[in-house]
C-alpha cells in the first residue's frame, strides 16, 4: 500500500473511533435488548460449564446450551425496533442487535467445536 493510502485509512479509523464515542456507546440498547445481552451471557456461561464437563454431564450441559440458544434466536428473529426511533436511534438498534447476532453466531461455532470434539473422542 501507498503512504498516502495508509494515511486516509488511518485517518478513517481514527474519524470512526470518534464518532463512535460521540454517539454514547452505551445508551443504545434499548430494555428487551439489554435483557437479550444478559440471556445471551447466560448461555455463554452454559456453554463453558460444558467445555469444562465430561461425558453424560457435558452432553447435558450441551442440550441444555441448545435450548438457551434456540430460545434466543426466536426472541432475536422477533426483535423489532420501536416506532418513532430517530434515524440515529434506528442505526444504533442495528448495531446492538448486530452484536447479539454476532455473540449468538459465537455460541454456535464453540457448541459446534465441542460436538465436533466428542465425536473425535468416540472415534478413538
Amino acid at each position: 500500500m501507498s503512504k498516502p493510502i495508509i494515511n486516509k485509512l488511518i485517518a478513517v479509523i481514527a474519524l470512526s473511533c470518534i464518532g463512535f464515542l460521540s454517539t454514547s456507546a452505551f445508551a443504545a440498547q434499548d430494555e428487551f435488548q439489554r435483557q437479550m445481552t444478559q440471556k445471551v451471557m447466560e448461555a455463554k456461561q452454559k456453554l463453558k460449564e460444558a467445555e469444562a464437563a465430561k461425558g453424560a454431564e457435558r452432553q447435558k450441559l450441551m442440550s441444555e446450551h441448545l435450548k438457551m440458544m434456540q430460545e434466543n434466536m426466536q426472541k432475536m428473529q422477533a426483535m423489532k425496533p420501536k416506532a418513532g426511533m430517530s434515524m440515529q436511534e434506528h442505526e444504533d438498534w442495528i448495531n446492538e442487535h448486530q452484536k447479539l447476532m454476532d455473540q449468538l453466531m459465537d455460541q454456535m461455532m464453540g457448541e459446534h467445536k465441542l460436538m465436533m470434539d466428542m465425536g473425535d473422542m468416540h472415534k478413538h
